[in-house]
């Protein structure tokens, strides 16, 4: 890590550039996913729905992004976030590490890290903002900040011993001991058992507990790093925070809600769009003269798609071009780059002969969508807007794949211009880090 430190310190010199860059990935956020989402949300607005465009369908510049990893045709997150980050393809299931070693080897840890885009950032005296709906600890997320060999290191419990002898630590640790810069300014997501003692219960859930075995409360150390810095939990306190130097914000102990169940009370925390809103917000009265270099995940879409909840993926992925149409609203693109893409597809087909304009989610004589595996609704109602419970897929049914398709990346705002054609997964990384001069 310290020779992570130096690399980074370097780049900040003679770069003091105004540019900003927003980049927002739809976890498992592919084609057809897209196209569902798109007919859905125009359905609900009382249209036939294929004529209806999601927010960030209307950028100027728009690419297909090639997503295999160094080892796998159809990767996973872990290892298409690296590349997004670092510029470098690299191994399934490892975070923030090149490919050298095999997943599990410490050593890619420290042989083989490679620096992500918000630590140069960061070490250049960019403001910074990570907002995801899993955990911050997720391997997406993680990719940002993190280097671990293997994505399951989400916390001090799931660290093998022999990592911990060799020196490697867990990423909830890592997220706290964060080197660069003076810290991510602004963190919102899920997570909160990973940086919990296991005899501390969780603030909002009776009879949840923390999962950590080393007795530490990773909270409590944030907070005592720095003065002024802001720890919230719940919907409340998200919309009480007025001030802070740096803020975090766990709002469950693992995953936040889909949007679905979240818009029905089922919970008190925040939107997508609300955090994304705030994060602007935050980071724009922040910047120093170089500007503000955020990532804002839509998480669940995917976690929908692997459970074969198409109502949950499209619901969460309008939730998610909702959040990007907030951001353009607070947002100059004159000098900020707006980078909408996923990781990687989802294995949801959109099939058949269905008429125009018939319900999207299909019915149960004549389905519109299914999945590797096949599925089956849980009960009959199929209104489009049924409540979430009520479409939910059959818990009983096996997990859907990620597909190896390409995935559209689309653009607009300052560098836009650099998002076209076919485009390697981790070229991204190079039209970023060039708006933002580093």
């Amino acid at each position: 890590m310290k020779m992570l430190t130096f690399i980074c310190l370097l780049l900040t010199i003679g770069h003091a550039h105004a540019k900003n860059v927003v980049l927002f990935l739809g976890d498992g956020m592919g084609i057809t996913t897209i196209t569902a989402a798109r007919i859905y949300e125009g359905q609900l607005k009382g249209s036939n729905g294929e004529e209806n465009s999601l927010s960030f369908e209307s950028f100027p510049q728009v690419a297909f992004v090639k997503t295999y990893s160094s080892d796998a045709q159809i990767p996973d997150s872990a290892a298409t976030m690296t590349a997004i980050m670092s510029g470098q393809k690299t191994r399934a299931g490892v975070i923030g590490v090149g490919p050298q070693y095999p997943r599990g080897d410490c050593n890619a840890v420290l042989q083989d890290s490679a620096v992500s885009l918000l630590e140069m950032a960061e070490a250049a005296g960019f403001a910074t903002g990570l907002v995801t709906t899993s955990r911050i600890t997720d391997a997406t997320p993680a990719s940002t900040y993190a280097h671990a060999a293997d994505r399951k290191w989400e916390n001090d419990t799931a660290l093998p011993s022999a990592a911990k002898q060799q020196g490697c630590t867990d990423m909830a640790e890592q997220l706290v001991a964060f080197k660069f810069g003076n810290g991510i300014d602004f963190i919102m997501g899920g997570g909160r058992s990973n940086f919990l003692p296991a005899t501390q219960q969780d603030p909002e859930h009776a009879g949840i507990y923390g999962v950590r075995r080393d007795n530490r409360n990773l909270v409590e150390e944030w907070l005592e790093q720095r003065e002024d810095r802001v720890f919230v939990w719940n919907d409340q306190q998200f919309q009480d925070v007025t001030g802070g130097a740096q803020v975090l914000g766990l709002f469950e102990p693992k995953e936040m809600l889909f949007e679905a169940e979240r818009s029905r009370g089922n919970g008190a925390e925040p939107s997508l769009q609300q955090m994304t809103e705030r994060a602007i917000t935050f980071l724009s009265k922040k910047q120093s003269a170089n500007g503000y270099f955020l990532i804002v995940e839509g998480a669940r879409i995917d976690h929908a798609n692997h459970n074969k909840n198409p109502f949950f993926a499209m619901t969460d992925t309008i939730a998610f071009s909702d959040a990007v149409r907030s951001a353009l609203s607070l947002i100059d693109l004159s000098n900020t780059l707006v980078l909408v893409t996923a990781d990687h597809s989802s294995s949801l087909a959109f099939t058949g002969y269905p008429e125009r304009g018939m319900p999207v989610l299909g019915s149960l004589s004549y389905p519109g969508f299914s999945n590797s595996g096949g599925f089956g609704f849980q009960s009959g109602h199929l209104d489009q807007k049924t409540p979430a419970s009520d479409n939910m897929m059959s818990p009983a049914q096996s997990l859907s794949a990620h597909a190896g398709e390409d995935v559209p990346a689309y653009a607009i705002g300052n560098g836009a211009e650099m998002v076209k054609g076919t485009m390697e997964q981790n070229l991204l990384f190079d039209v970023m880090k060039s708006v933002l001069g580093l």
